[in-house]
């Protein structure tokens, strides 16, 4: 069984100062509203509805943590499943987008305890204004990014590798070296993949 599986509700967060102490490894989701992040966080912990996405895309405004517990140490965590808030959504308004740029991009730069950063694209929208800008925080980080092209069912599979190498170009200039993956969570496409490397992340030594 994959430690992803164990991942449990822990606690959400409207600002930075609200979430514990750095401590144990983060893993943070990101991607603009809409993008299947949250289909990407359940089928990656093997749970319906361990993620919530809000019927009104754009609206779920908090910081959500989802602790992996250590089955050798109990009380404590092996790492975390960060599911940061949807960003880009134009039925909100200006001041609000830009309050949740700002809590992301604190975010970011910030914790300390950020192991890497999970980049969701929709494969059929491509590189956005909006996530280029989010490559543009995480760059200066040198926080390693897995990047998963989600609804990659609805490409072929020659047009999803397509779309893998003219990503990896796109991003090559603002990021650098990183791992880019067709995904789907409801085809399951690239799941044992991104399973692998966030694993990693976490705890490169646990077998699971």
């Amino acid at each position: 069984m994959s430690i992803l599986h164990r991942a449990a509700f822990t606690t959400s967060a409207a600002r930075l100062d609200q979430l514990p102490p750095p401590g144990a490894p983060e893993i943070c989701f990101a991607g603009r509203s809409n993008c299947g992040k949250s289909s990407a966080i359940n089928v990656l912990a093997n749970q319906r509805r361990l993620a919530f996405s809000s019927k009104t895309p754009g609206r779920t405004r908090l910081i959500n943590m989802f602790g992996i517990p250590d089955p050798l140490a109990p009380g404590e965590q092996l790492g975390y499943l960060v599911d940061l808030p949807g960003y880009g959504y134009a039925a909100i308004g200006k001041q609000a987008r830009e309050e949740w740029a700002e809590v992301l991009g604190a975010y970011l730069r910030e914790r300390s305890s950020i192991a890497g950063v999970v980049l969701l694209l929709d494969i059929r929208r491509g590189l956005t204004d909006l996530d280029r800008r989010l490559a543009e925080w995480i760059a200066p980080t040198g926080r390693p990014v897995l990047v998963l092209l989600t609804k990659a069912d609805k490409f072929p599979y020659g047009q999803r590798i397509k779309a893998v190498h003219a990503i990896r170009k796109q991003l090559a200039q603002d990021i650098g070296a990183l791992h880019v993956i067709p995904f789907s969570a409801t085809h399951r496409i690239g799941l044992e993949e991104a399973s692998a490397h966030l694993e990693n992340w976490i705890s490169p030594k646990v077998v699971p």
